[in-house]
């Protein structure tokens, strides 16, 4: 467990923040192309949330991005987000810097009344946050497989089950 003094403030993203944002996401993942990702979803507005996590010196430590997934048919009523990505800067992962920002952002959107969140990532990690590949299976997409899961926000998430989506222009580029 870290010292609280020691963990970082998550808060909303702000335009002050979009370089430092781009060098963690960069740093993150080793490479520009999630970094290019956040600021083509941010510059076209698909993104639903931004948090950021800043540590006591005013640093930017991570970030995540939640950004509009379009329902058809019966999901074309639901409020849809996408979790990608979730960045930590390279000397504060496996410290909890990620899990604060993930879980901060899943009640944010809870609060602004997102009915689904879909993820594509480690099927080990994302399930502890209440994402669930079985329920991804009802959510026909781009993406497959157990490392494709989705987590219901609301009853009526459940009930529109199974729909068809589609992810912000952006996310072409990683299919």
């Amino acid at each position: 467990m870290t010292h609280p003094a020691l963990e970082p403030e998550i808060r909303p993203a702000t335009p002050a923040d979009e370089a430092d944002i781009s060098l963690v996401t960069a740093s993150a993942f080793g490479q520009e192309g999630e970094a290019r990702l956040v600021d083509e979803l941010r510059s076209c507005g698909a993104l639903v949330l931004e948090l950021v996590a800043v540590d006591r010196d005013g640093r930017v430590v991570g970030h995540v991005a939640f950004s509009r997934v379009t329902g058809a048919g019966a999901g074309h009523r639901l409020a849809i987000s996408c979790l990608a990505p979730v960045s930590v800067s390279p000397d504060r992962q496996r410290g909890g810097v990620g899990s604060a920002l993930i879980r901060a952002g899943i009640t944010a959107l809870r609060e602004q009344g997102e009915d689904l969140v879909l993820v594509l990532g480690p099927p080990a990690y994302y399930p502890c946050f209440g994402f669930d590949a079985e329920l991804a299976k009802k959510v026909a997409a781009p993406y497959a497989g157990a490392a494709f899961q989705a987590l219901a926000l609301t009853a009526a998430a459940r009930a529109a089950l199974p729909i068809e989506v589609t992810f912000a222009t952006p996310f072409e580029a990683f299919e």
